[in-house]
This record gives C-alpha cells, structure tokens and sequence, in this order.
C-alpha cells in the first residue's frame, strides 16, 4: 500500500518523530506541508494528517492542505501529538474528509514535550515525549492500517 503522511512538526518536532518512525516501519513518503511542492495525493492508496494540537486542535494549516489536496473517496488516518489535553484532536480534519467522502481507517496520539505559553515557566510539560514507548506504538498502529 503506497501512503503518503502529511504533516507539520513545529516547536520540539514531536510529531516529525512520530511520523518518521511510522515511514521507518513500514515506508511512507513524508510531505511536510509547509513546503511549496507539486503535491499528487491521487497517486497514493492511503494519506494520512498529522500534527501537533494548537489550541485544542490540530494545526489550521494541515486542515487547509486537506481541504486543497486530499481526493476524494481516498482512506485516511490521523496522527498527532499533545502537552497537556487532547482537546478536539482530528474532529477538524475529520469532518474534511467526510465531505470528501474519505473512510477514516484510525487514530493514533501520543504525549509530546510542549513549552508553550505557561507551560514554559515550570520548564515545559510531558518532558522525554514521545519516547520510545509511543514510537513503538506509532509503528504498530501503522503497521496495522497497512494489513487492512
């Protein structure tokens, strides 16, 4: 199954780690969507979102490169990263891929170190994540979106 996992890892890179130990275990492409490219996503079987959480959702700007690129009736999943709370987590994109007719095939999330806003006075919060821990579970959950 050709994937492709588009995200946006700012800060600490929680996300980037995520999603990179996903492409180790089982070979995605990894479009980072701030990066002005010619983007093909009809070419692949699978596409994934990811990014951090940004006040109780996840980053505006992977939203807008789902509204711009994603095509319809394609399988999705999502993947992100959080401090303290999960607030909405892939509602946004979620509801995205509904209009666009896509199945969501799955979720996956884990902590991340975050130093945003109050955070950064006490020296951040969720300090080592992700760890290897949440990398192995990263790995799984996408090795077992490849076997359906």
């Amino acid at each position: 199954m050709k994937t492709a996992i588009c995200y946006l890892s700012c800060h600490h890179g929680n996300t980037r780690k995520v999603v990179e130990a996903m492409a180790q275990a089982g070979g995605a492409d990894l479009i980072d969507v701030r990066t002005r490219q010619t983007v093909r996503l009809e070419e692949y079987d699978c596409i994934g979102f990811a990014s951090g959480i940004y006040g109780f959702e996840m980053h505006k700007s992977v939203a807008a490169f789902a509204r711009q690129y994603l095509p319809a009736g394609k399988p999705v999943f999502f993947v992100y990263t959080y401090g303290g709370a999960k607030g909405a987590g892939a509602k946004a994109l979620a509801q995205i891929a509904g209009k666009k007719g896509c199945p969501v095939l799955g979720e996956f999330s884990c902590k991340g170190y975050d130093t945003f806003g109050p955070f950064k006075l006490v020296g951040g919060i969720a300090k080592g994540r992700p760890n290897e821990r949440d990398l192995e579970k990263a790995q799984a959950f996408f090795l077992g979106l490849q076997a359906k």
